[in-house]
């Protein structure tokens, strides 16, 4: 009985101590890592979904959307012209990012093609071949739920000199895309990896910081997109403009 007391009275000591030293306070959990991304990322979409409330964009152009390769191609305008463009890349994104977003970037723009540059982000991050390519299957299935059978051009992964050494991910997520697009008619594969590199190795068409592009590098971007893009843009527009006059009342 004495014992039993002795241990009452030390467990009450130890409430009173822990009530006169204060709540205890136990941290919050620490916030996923992508969350920060995903908080950037919402806010620039938001400002493009505002830019298009206050001045909506024309339909039946062609959309470029994706990382901060189409995000910082400064003059798409004019290295697709006469083609119409509208540019939404949204810096540090990967193709879950696309698809988070596909209303308020692309079904919103009703375009007649979309030209999309995204999974070097997400191979950098550690996301399997296979995660990319089920992110790129969820993309290609909203784009014909929204769209139909409007045409989707995927720009190659790019092999950048900061993260060279994920070449082989970024050749057999590539590879992959490559094999698709020979099987669906609504998907062009356009290659910039084989120009971009010289002897196996990037050649020098990037700025400071190795991942992003100097004007050399969009240079080889816009001969090989306007090659893919060029041949049928007519049908592309004519597609686009028929499925809008269907669609209206």
């Amino acid at each position: 009985m004495r014992i039993r007391s002795a241990a009452v009275a030390c467990l009450v000591g130890l409430i009173i101590t822990a009530c006169a030293a204060g709540p205890v306070h136990t941290p919050a959990p620490a916030p996923a890592p992508d969350a920060a991304l995903t908080r950037a990322l919402g806010t620039e979409v938001a400002q493009f979904t505002a830019a298009d409330q206050a001045s909506p964009p024309a339909p039946c152009r062609v959309l470029f959307v994706g990382s901060s390769s189409i995000r910082m191609w400064t003059t798409l305008s004019e290295d697709m012209a006469p083609l119409p463009v509208i540019n939404r890349g949204f810096g540090g994104s990967h193709i879950e990012h696309v698809n988070r977003w596909f209303d308020a970037l692309v079904a919103v723009n009703q375009p007649s093609a979309i030209v999309l540059y995204a999974g070097e982000n997400d191979v950098a991050d550690g996301k399997t071949k296979q995660r990319v390519l089920a992110d790129f299957a969820a993309f290609m299935k909203r784009k014909t739920a929204a769209l139909g059978d409007t045409p989707v051009y995927f720009i190659s992964l790019k092999p950048s000199k900061s993260r060279f050494g994920q070449l082989a991910q970024q050749s057999e997520v590539n590879a992959a895309i490559r094999k698709l697009a020979a099987k669906r008619a609504d998907l062009q594969y356009i290659d910039v990896a084989s120009p971009m590199l010289a002897d196996g190795k990037p050649r020098d068409l990037f700025a400071p910081d190795d991942l992003h592009m100097t004007r050399d590098g969009y240079a080889i971007w816009t001969r090989r997109v306007r090659a893919a893009l060029m041949p049928h843009a007519k049908a592309d527009a004519s597609r686009c403009l028929s499925r809008r006059r269907l669609s209206l009342p």
